[in-house]
Parts: structure tokens; C-alpha cells; sequence
């Protein structure tokens, strides 16, 4: 769908999965080990896809190093592996998965000669670092929350984040790592104005099965919609906040089953998850386990950037910028930034100051957002956008200021 919505009543819904979901499992897997390699190398080159299932990991893809010390820290993948599963809360073998008793596979080989020389010498011997493979990237951003996000998947985000923190303070004794959230938000005219179906699906242990039913308890579900869901929603959009709510929480009864044992995981797999929910388009690439030379990362990121700066120079009420590359060619193909209508200057020159203000070249891209740097664990969870933290520095909107100078506002 476009990033619109048409100005008669819509539902709209967005899903995000958790930490311990077994794709967010991979997903997390992957960055740990790119995070282990940069913080040695920062131009080590990667590009790392996991598998998990029952008891097993599986790790391939490429991996170049430039010295000893990240050489050694790829000699140490397993453990980086298990630590990470540790972390994310799977230390019990009678699950079926946990970070002692997995087995671990990796077969990991270095970068394309051919790749890399169109990375490193671009599009001649001695011109700028050219873009690591070809392809379209999207970055979106909207005034319906203070994160310039979409509610759908901001509200969805901040669920299951409340939910790790409340699992892993032990709080509720009783929760598992994997869980699911969504919520569908009514719109009116474009703009949200009541939240009408949350629904939250979390892994439990047999401690809050109801042995009439042998589903979870009906005081496990009320506690889980006031400690969870209801703080998160009067937090972030109070107004919205109805007792005509409708609330499915484990709806299929119950999940004691879950995480990698429950269903396999892959990296890449929660792509609309890690964006903007389906609001706005995507372009296909997956974020995890790569190096910021890809473009599918770096570029997707900075147009992210960019679309959340001109939201906030309130140049747009939404934007969607759309950055589009050649392997080994520095300079994008295409631009696009589309304002859907809510653009307050006309389009051409608001292309032209994005030009001016942001770098868009692979090269540029990197330095300007810092991503030389092991940040990227934590962007393996609970979204890649939509989070003020400080290594995310593609959610700055300092250069506000600067793009309303540049478009004459």
C-alpha cells in the first residue's frame, strides 16, 4: 500500500515480534557477530545469515577481516553466539533451546573478489567507495507520535518492550522470551482516533495454566493487559486509551511451546517489523548480519533520516524518501522523496535540499551517521526506528533547521 491513508474511516494494523521470537532470534544472532567484528575492524565486511531451530544454530554467509584481533574475535563466533541466546533468555534445556546445550554449525567465507572491488575502487581505481550490491531502499516518517512514527507499529514496539523489561526484572516470574504483539488503530481523515484491537500472544510456563481449561489463566491475561499494554498506551497516547478497547491475549488459549523449538527462525524474515509496520513501501533488503557497505542497511537508514527531518522541520505532515543504488557506483541512481499530498514547499525543491544537506553516497552516508561502529545488536530489537538512543544516530533530527533553510521556509 502507499503510505497514505484515504480520508474515510480505516483500520489499520501493525505487528512487531519480540526478542526471543525465533526470526528476531537469528536476526539478533547475526548482529551480535557483525557488533564482535567492528568493534576490532571497522571495515570488516559481512554479510551473516542464521538459522535457528529445535537445539541448533546454524551460521553462513561472508566475513572479511583486516587484522588479528577481529580474526580472533571470528574464532570466537560460538561463544558469541551463546551469549547473545543467553541474553535474550533462553537458559533452560527443557525448552528445547538454550545457549548451553545448542548445537552451533558456521561455515563463513570471506567477500567476492568481485564484490569488494566494486565496494572499495567504486566506479573507476582511485574514485569513492562504491555501494555494495544494487537495490532500492525506504525511510518513512509521520507526526502521529513524538517518534515520528506510525501509532500501529509504534505502539506495538513499546508493548513487547514493556514486556521484556517486566519479563527479565522478574516481575512475572511465569514469562518465556518469545511473544507477538499488534495493534489496529481507527483513522479518521488520515489522522488516528481510537485504538480498536490489541492483540499480545507471549510464551508462559504451566505455572498460569488453568487446569479446568488447560488454557492460561483469565488472571494471567488481566495482569498481562495491565502491566504490559495499558501503561504503554496511557504513556504514548493517553487520549486514546478506551475501555471499548477489544483484547486478545494468548487467544489460541495458551504457548508454553515456543521460541526456536516452537518454529525455526531466519535472519531477514521480520522485515516489515523492522520498518514501519506496512506503512509505506519497502524495498526488499534485510538489515541484520550486514556491514553498513550495504546499502540495504546504510541507505535505509539514511533515508529514515531524512524522511524524520523533514517531518520534524514540519516541511510535511508524512514523507517516504526512496534512495535507489548500482553495485560499485558511489553516487544513488534515483531520489525520491514524496510528501503524499502534506508537502508544504513543492517537491523538486524539497529534492534539491535533501541533496544539499545529506550525503548519499555509500561513503558519505556512512561517516555522516557514524555506523562504523558495533551498534547493532540492540537494532535487532524492538525496531530499528522510532527509539531516541544515542547510537542511533539516524534518529537525530537536528538537521531540521537546515533543510527549512535550504527549501526557503
Amino acid at each position: 500500500m502507499t503510505a497514505t491513508l484515504t480520508k474515510q474511516k480505516q483500520l489499520f494494523t501493525s505487528e512487531s515480534v519480540s526478542m526471543g521470537h525465533p526470526d528476531k532470534v537469528a536476526d539478533q544472532i547475526s548482529d551480535s557477530i557483525l557488533d564482535s567484528l567492528l568493534e576490532h575492524d571497522p571495515q570488516a565486511r559481512a554479510a551473516i545469515e542464521t538459522l535457528v531451530t529445535t537445539g541448533l544454530v546454524v551460521v553462513a554467509g561472508e566475513v572479511t577481516v583486516h587484522n588479528e584481533l577481529a580474526n580472533h574475535a571470528l574464532g570466537r563466533a560460538e561463544e558469541t553466539i551463546r551469549d547473545t541466546i543467553r541474553k535474550i533468555g533462553y537458559d533452560d534445556a527443557t525448552g528445547g533451546f538454550d545457549y548451553r546445550s545448542c548445537a552451533v554449525i558456521r561455515t563463513l567465507h570471506s567477500q567476492s573478489d568481485d564484490i569488494s572491488q566494486g565496494v572499495t575502487q567504486g566506479e573507476g581505481l582511485h574514485s569513492e567507495q562504491g555501494a555494495g550490491d544494487q537495490g532500492l531502499m525506504f525511510g518513512f516518517a509521520c507526526n502521529e507520535t513524538k517518534a515520528l512514527m506510525p501509532l500501529p507499529i509504534h505502539l506495538s514496539h513499546r508493548i513487547l518492550e514493556k514486556l521484556a523489561l517486566i519479563r527479565e526484572s522478574g516481575e512475572i516470574p511465569w514469562l518465556r522470551p518469545d511473544s507477538k504483539s499488534q495493534v489496529t488503530v481507527l483513522y479518521e481523515e488520515g489522522r488516528p482516533v481510537a485504538i480498536d484491537t490489541i492483540v499480545l500472544s507471549t510464551q508462559h510456563t504451566e505455572e498460569v495454566v488453568d487446569s479446568a481449561t488447560g488454557n492460561m489463566s483469565a488472571a494471567a491475561v488481566k495482569q498481562l493487559i495491565e502491566e504490559s499494554i495499558k501503561p504503554v498506551v496511557q504513556r504514548e497516547c493517553a487520549n486514546l486509551w478506551s475501555d471499548q478497547i477489544q483484547f486478545h491475549v494468548n487467544p489460541t488459549g495458551r504457548f508454553v511451546i515456543g521460541g526456536p523449538h516452537g518454529d525455526s527462525g531466519l535472519t531477514g524474515r521480520k522485515i516489515i517489523v523492522d520498518t514501519y509496520g506496512g506503512r509505506g513501501r519497502h524495498g526488499g533488503g534485510a538489515f541484520s548480519g550486514k556491514d553498513p557497505s550495504k546499502v540495504d542497511r546504510s541507505a535505509t537508514y539514511m533515508a529514515r533520516h531524512i524522511a524524520k527531518n523533514i517531518v520534524a522541520a514540519e516541511l510535511a505532515e508524512q514523507c517516504e524518501v526512496q534512495l535507489a543504488y548500482a553495485i560499485g557506483v558511489a553516487d544513488p541512481v534515483s531520489v525520491l522523496v514524496d510528501t503524499f499530498g502534506t508537502g508544504k514547499v513543492d517537491g523538486d525543491k524539497l529534492e534539491d535540499a535533501v541533496r544539499e544537506v545529506f550525503p548519499l553516497t555509500p561513503g558519505g552516508i556512512i561517516k555522516h551517521l557514524d555506523l562504523l561502529r558495533p551498534i547493532y545488536f540492540e537494532t535487532a530489537r524492538h525496531g530499528h526506528f522510532g527509539r531516541e538512543l544515542p547510537d542511533f544516530t539516524w534518529e537525530s533530527t537536528a538537521y531540521a533547521d537546515a533543510l527549512r533553510s535550504k527549501a526557503g521556509t
